[in-house]
């Protein structure tokens, strides 16, 4: 199936009430992993390369593996990039074979987030990709307590429709108490400004920080307005406990330790797909 944009699956999710995730990849493992959960669930899916990898000498060359992989594939399957960093990031994963690229300008002020967003919309979409931004800010897992615990980086409804019609972005994160990477202490999500948002606008709304949240909060967040979600930490930490737990156990091998991270990988992938609703929709 030709690599394809995930917009119209986003509306689609959106319109029935289900999420689409997206699952940031580092290597064949992972990536292996995340494909063989998407074409046993029959999901629609979003591979991502995180901002970070961008710079790498290896980025070209996983980008053209992972077109690949989804083009073999039989369900939908988008390449994105994850939190780009600048403008120039964000044109050099188009130029490379991205379907949809994620500016994140939430640490600007809003007008200059606006204004770069509204920049990379245009060149964007004169190439046939789509286009995520970040209002608010998603804060680090790590200083929740004082950041997310205490409301900071919240995105403000009186903004959000604004924001939209300013810049045409085709989709948006928003910030309502989620954070990225392992919390310290218990995330607590605001539902009641998700609905206010997800009034606010007509775009698919995304969650990122995926890590840590229960069940009942991510059923909450989708019931609430969020039609992507972002998974990455749980994939990585739970592959690299268990390959760690090999290793105690007496293997040293190599192609032993990469099975297992590919299935843990697989596991986790699948089960995000039945929770998030995914599952059975390609």
């Amino acid at each position: 199936m030709p690599l394809t944009s995930m917009y119209e699956q986003l509306k689609r999710a959106q319109r029935e009430g289900w999420a689409i995730p997206l699952y940031d990849t580092a290597d064949f493992a992972s990536t292996e992993g995340m494909f063989a959960a998407m074409e046993a669930k029959r999901a629609p899916c979003i591979v991502a390369m995180y901002a970070g990898q961008m710079d790498r000498p290896f980025a070209r060359a996983l980008a053209q593996y992972i077109r690949t992989r989804a083009e073999e594939a039989s369900v939908p399957v988008s390449l994105m990039l994850d939190h780009g960093a600048s403008y120039e990031q964000a044109l050099k994963a188009i130029s490379f074979g991205f379907t949809d690229v994620m500016y994140d300008g939430s640490a600007l002020p809003v007008a200059e987030n606006m204004a770069i967003t509204r920049e990379l919309v245009r060149a964007a979409h004169a190439m046939g990709v789509q286009v995520e931004a970040e209002l608010g800010h998603v804060g680090s897992g790590k200083d929740y307590q004082a950041f997310g615990a205490q409301r900071k980086g919240f995105t403000d409804p009186n903004t959000i429709a604004d924001f939209v019609a300013g810049t045409g972005v085709d989709s948006l994160a928003v910030a309502i108490g989620t954070a990225h990477g392992l919390y310290a202490g218990e995330p607590h999500l605001d539902l009641d400004l998700l609905r206010e948002l997800r009034a606010r606008v007509e775009i698919p709304l995304v969650m990122h920080g995926g890590t840590g949240c229960s069940e009942a909060q991510f059923k909450g967040a989708i019931a609430a307005g969020i039609s992507k979600i972002n998974v990455a930490t749980d994939l990585f930490v739970t592959a690299g406990r268990l390959v760690a737990e090999k290793a105690r156990a007496g293997e040293s091998s190599y192609h032993v330790f990469g099975r297992v991270a590919q299935d843990a990988f697989t596991e986790r992938c699948s089960y995000y797909l039945e929770l998030f609703g995914a599952a059975g929709k390609a």
